[in-house]
């Protein structure tokens, strides 16, 4: 697994990760140490929380919605990403097509179609880094 920050993201802001960064996630989404600080004290009181409970988006500019369309791209491709590290892994275990496919919800070729090409290129930048 990628765990280079400086290939990382912000799924929450937007902030690429710099060395000495900090940054947790899970499932491919990234949250950086200002957004845990920040979420930490939205969540410190029942009014802040309240406060934080209307999205975003209904107070945004148009230039403000399209200045995020770029953010949530980068992070939909970490995500992407993430998830053929995954599947990666699941070859690595010798796991097949088939169980891949059918742990996804899609066929055993639908899978390899959509992995077989990225999992061997994952495969061989790891072998020559």
């Amino acid at each position: 697994m990628d765990t280079d920050v400086e290939r990382k993201h912000c799924s929450f802001c937007g902030v690429r990760g710099k060395r000495g960064m900090l940054f947790a996630g899970g499932h491919g989404a990234m949250i950086c140490e200002s957004c845990v600080a920040h979420y930490a004290d939205v969540f410190s009181s029942s009014a802040k929380t309240a406060k934080a409970s209307v999205p975003p988006w209904e107070s945004m500019s148009d230039a403000e919605i399209l200045s995020n369309l770029p953010l949530i791209a980068r992070t939909a491709e970490q995500v992407d990403d993430f998830l053929v590290e995954w599947v990666e892994l699941a070859r690595s275990r010798q796991l097949s097509w088939a169980a891949i496919g059918t742990a996804m919800g899609v066929s055993r070729q639908a899978a390899w179609e959509r992995f077989a090409r990225r999992v061997e290129q994952l495969r061989e930048r790891s072998t020559t880094a």
